[in-house]
This record gives C-alpha cells, structure tokens and sequence, in this order.
C-alpha cells in the first residue's frame, strides 16, 4: 500500500477564468520560480510536493505533508467531470468551482453545484478575478498577506462579492465562508479569493486543497501496487498514433506490454498497451510529436496517453484493468458491469443520448428529478435508427432525443424533415431539459387543442331578453356564453333533459365564428325550435355532450368553469341514466 495524490477537477462557467487557472498551475504556480517543478501530464497537471511544501512556507506555515502532490484534472469542460467515473463513482476526490467574484454563478457553474452534490465530491470556491474589483491592488502573492495591504473600500467591495457568492451558496443549500474563516471544512464550503491572471491566491487555493486531502481523504488515497485501475478520459485520433486514449489512472501500475481489459458498447476489448506517452514538462500540448516521451512504466494517480494494439468500440468515460494475476473472468464482469450505465428505464419514455456513460447517468438524474420517463438511454451520435425508434413511440409527448453533447448524422438530419419526431442538443444539461420543458409545455397545448376540435366540451350559455331577432326556420337569437363555449353543430341542452335544436351559425356583426368563448356576446342561429316554445328569452342552456366524449373530458385539463358544467350535465342526464358518463 501507498498514498497517492488527490485527483482534482477543476470546473467553471465559460470565460470565468478556469483555463487561465490552469496555465497558472502549469506555468508559474507560485511565484513562476518553481516552473521547471510541475510535470504536466495529458488531461492532467501535476503539482509535486516540492512545490507544495514552497507554497506552504510562502504562507508561513510548517506542516508535514504525507501526500506525494496534487494530480489536476484538465477537463475540456465541467461536462466531462461526470465521464471521470472510478468504480461507479466519481473519479476526482476534489473539485475546485472556478467563480468569477464580480459575476458569481452563471448556468455551467450551478450546474456544476448540483453535480458535486449528487457525486457527494468535495470542493472549495475559487472566487476569480480579484484584479477586477475596484481599486484592489492585485499581487503575485497569497491573499491572506494582499488582503491587509488593500485600501478599505477595496477590501469592503471585495467582502460584498464575497457574501453575494455565500449568499448563492446558502440557496442552494451549502454553507460557506472566505477560506481562512472555515473552522469545520466538513460542514462548511471554502471560499478562496484569487486572480488567477496576476497569481494571487494561487498558493492559498494549493493549501486549501492540500489540507482538505490530508484531512478528509487519507483512506481513499491509499492504494495498492498491485495491477492498474483506470479511466479513459478521451479517446482521440492523433497524427501518426491513430486511435490514442487519453487515461487516468487512480490505482496499482500500467506497464508497457501489460494485457488490459478496456469497456466498450458490447464486449469488453481484451488487448495490450503498445505505448505509454508522457508528455514533456511544461509542454503546452500543442504538437504530439514534440509533446510525448515514451515511458516503460506509470504509477498512480496519474495521467498519461495510451496507444493499444486495439482500440475499436472504446468510449469516453469507460473503465480499463490490467489483467495482471487477476481472474480474468472477474475482471470482464467488473467492465460490463461498470460499462452499462446505471439508468432506470421505461416502456414508454424519451430517448437520451450522451457523450460518455457519467454524462448519460447525469442526464438521466436531472430527468428523473423531473419524473420525465426515459425509455432508451444510448453513448454516441445521433442516427437514423434513432430517430425511427423515437417517431414510434406510442406517446406523442415522448417522439423526443435530447443528445448532450452529441451530433446528428447527416442522414438522421433527413428523417427529421419526414418523421414525427423532434431532437434537441446541447452542452448543458439544464438547458437541454430545458428545452424540453419547453417543447412538452407547448405539444400538450397543441395536442389539447386538437383533442378539443373533435371531443364535444362543456358550455353553458343564456338568451338575452332583448335580442330575439328571428323565432324559427332558423330561430336567431342573441346570447351570453356564461361558461365554456359554443361552436356551430352543437346540439342543445335543456335543464330538463330534453335535446333541442342545433346550432348553426355564430356571428359577431357582419363576422362569422366558429365559436365563441366564456363572456362573449354573440348571434347564434337555431334549426329545429321556435322561440317561445323549446326555448324562449332568459333560459340558460347546455351544449349536449356525447357520453362517450363526455368519458373522454376525464382525460383532458379542463378550466374550473367546465368541469363545473360538466357536472352540472352529468345531473341533467343521470335522472334518466343513473351511470352516465361513468
């Protein structure tokens, strides 16, 4: 056994600074002297202990570290933090949530909060962007020692921010304080100033992390030595390489040549590493062929590119062994299992797909939430065969794909123009259910709509005393629509049961309707009665409903003033048929 370094994922809303918190890492963590110390590895920066120790006596602190340094995740986005999965769960054992101070939380970076609360990942706030506060003088120093140097108004706007972010933190249900007031991380959310373009702060952001790792962490950070455990973060087509993985390996040892398992769509792939690339340090991986150095052997945690004799079907997000002495059968069942995403499914349901297995979990969790039913969950592009599935789903409410970050095959895109079936896409899960929302807000309109053009509907209306302006063949009357509505070839309604007359006309003036609503004034025209006979001035009268469309009512949303008419129909009818409408 031996302790590994924490895995940190770095989040954050674009253009809230994350990527310039990285390069800070990567290039000039504390003070740019300590540079050529940090080794950059593919999707991942790591900050040795040597590093740490200089940022801990920076801040004048003497503490023994345990930990060998912090393994950063370089995430293409906070998307890819639910495609990190170790064993069923979340990979990182850290996250930093990157804020900008002045903007606070913006859509990816709430959406990021509910993801760290669903993995159950600890994390500290990096509050950004210092620099932008008004009259702060920001400094390539901790915050702990800038902060007392500040002007008094700079420091009073910067605490503002600060407690407009506690403030978000506290409505989405965590407690939090700026670092150095927290006494029970466990209970309560850091919050650490910095600017991750001058570099203050960074150091406190390391000590935070350290802290929390060697607080909280100690026993997960204890690992084997035996066979590697790992994650394919990203597969990538590289010049020269092919197929590469970039990987993360959180515990035991990958060796060039070892026999590994890797998760696939079907049947776990059974091959063996060709290479083990190592980018140099401080390489900014811009050119794989000046990037990689080829190393015989990797220990956890870290991040390297892996080339494999075979590569088909391996997905983002997918979870690889190395043989070693294992069971070899154990270890195909542990891939299966892992590589099926853990998805409550329906008979009748939409169709999601997604990138990568966390993102699909993720995707789903937030639908579950929303108890939107899911009836097919699928990793990848969005096909032809997928949209057949979906324009046959039997509810219409469901002939639904929401892709996260996924594309439309160009032929999919033709079956969208001819097929009964609707596709939404996007980076961002809430937006994308979003849009669903939507989208199902507006169909159950239409769809209500076109039920209520064929169902016969409650309606209730008086004939006015003073606007009887034909008595028969037609009768023409004025009348008030006292509830629901009235449309031409409705059947009438007396309160004593009787059916009489029809309507066959509405107008308005010179114009003709083809109904009229609740509270409208209108002319209807009558056959078959004569007023002052069936029916003469001041009577309220009912459209007759058929009981079969009457059974139908039961299944649509009807306004208060309907479903009282409704009612009040039913005891018209059932003094002859007790079970009407039943």
């Amino acid at each position: 056994m031996y302790v590994r370094q924490p895995i940190v994922s770095v989040l954050g809303h674009v253009d809230h600074g994350k990527t310039t918190f990285l390069d800070r890492i990567r290039g000039s963590t504390v003070a740019d002297r300590e540079a050529g110390k940090i080794t950059q590895h593919i999707g991942a920066t790591e900050v040795p202990i040597d590093v740490l120790i200089d940022a801990c006596s920076d801040l004048g602190c003497n503490v023994s570290f345990s930990l060998p340094g912090l393994l950063f995740i370089d995430t293409p986005g906070h998307h890819s933090f639910v495609t990190l999965r170790s064993r069923g769960g979340a990979l990182a054992d850290l996250a930093v949530l990157i804020v900008d101070i002045k903007e606070g939380f913006k859509p990816q970076s709430l959406e990021s909060l509910d993801i760290l609360r669903r993995e159950k990942t600890p994390f500290v706030v990096a509050a950004n962007k210092l620099d932008r506060i008004t009259g702060w003088n920001s400094q390539n120093k901790p915050f702990i020692k800038s902060f007392p140097e500040q002007s008094k108004s700079a420091q009073d706007r910067m605490t503002e921010s600060l407690y407009e972010l506690i403030g978000e933190l506290y409505d989405k249900g965590f407690s939090a304080d700026r670092y150095d007031n927290v006494r029970n991380f466990s209970k309560n959310i850091g919050i650490v100033p910095m600017s991750a373009k001058t570099g203050e702060g960074i150091e406190d952001m390391l000590m935070t992390l350290i802290g929390l790792a060697q607080r909280f962490l100690k026993d997960q950070l204890m690992v084997e030595e035996g066979p590697a455990f790992g994650t394919i973060l990203e597969v990538k087509e590289v010049l020269g390489l092919g197929t590469t993985f970039d990987t993360i390996i959180y515990e035991g040892v990958l060796n060039k040549g070892d026999e590994v398992i890797i998760g696939t769509r079907g049947e776990p792939l059974r091959t063996n590493v060709k290479s083990l690339l190592k980018p140099k340090p401080l390489d900014e991986i811009r050119d794989p062929r000046e990037r990689f150095d080829e190393v015989d052997d990797v220990s956890a945690a870290a991040g390297i590119k892996l080339v494999t004799q075979d590569t088909e079907g391996v997905l983002s997000g997918a979870p690889l062994r190395v043989v070693g002495d294992r069971d070899l059968d154990q270890i195909m069942d542990e891939i299966i299992e892992e590589s099926q995403p853990s998805i409550e499914l329906d008979e009748d349901g939409i169709i999601i797909q997604a990138d990568a297995i966390g993102s699909l979990e993720g995707l789903a969790s937030e639908l579950k939430d929303k108890n939107v039913p899911i009836s097919k969950a699928n990793i990848g592009d969005i096909s032809h065969k997928d949209i057949v599935e979906a324009a046959t789903l039997p509810n219409p409410l469901h002939r639904v794909i929401l892709g996260f970050n996924v594309d439309i095959l160009s032929d999919a895109e033709v079956d969208l123009r001819d097929m009964d079936a609707v596709v939404f896409t996007e980076k961002v899960v809430y937006q994308l259910v979003d849009q669903y929302d939507e989208w199902k807000e507006q169909k159950m309109k239409e769809l209500e709509e076109a039920r209520r053009v064929t169902i016969v509907h409650p309606g209730k209306f008086r004939i006015l005393d003073d606007k009887i302006f034909r008595l028969c063949k037609p009768a023409i009357v004025g009348v008030r629509v006292l509830a629901g509505r009235i449309k031409p070839e409705q059947k009438i309604l007396r309160r004593d049961g009787r059916v009489v007359g029809t309507i066959k006309s509405i107008r308005d003036g010179d114009k003709t309707l083809d109904k009229a609503e609740q509270g409208e004034e209108v002319a209807i025209a009558i056959s078959g009665v004569t007023i002052g006979r069936q029916m003469k001035p001041g009577d309220d009268l009912y459209i007759d409903i058929p009981e079969g469309d009457a059974r139908k009512l039961r299944d649509i949303q009807l306004s208060f003033d309907e479903n009282r008419i409704l009612e009040e129909i039913r005891e018209i009818k059932k003094e002859e048929q007790p079970f009407w409408g039943m």
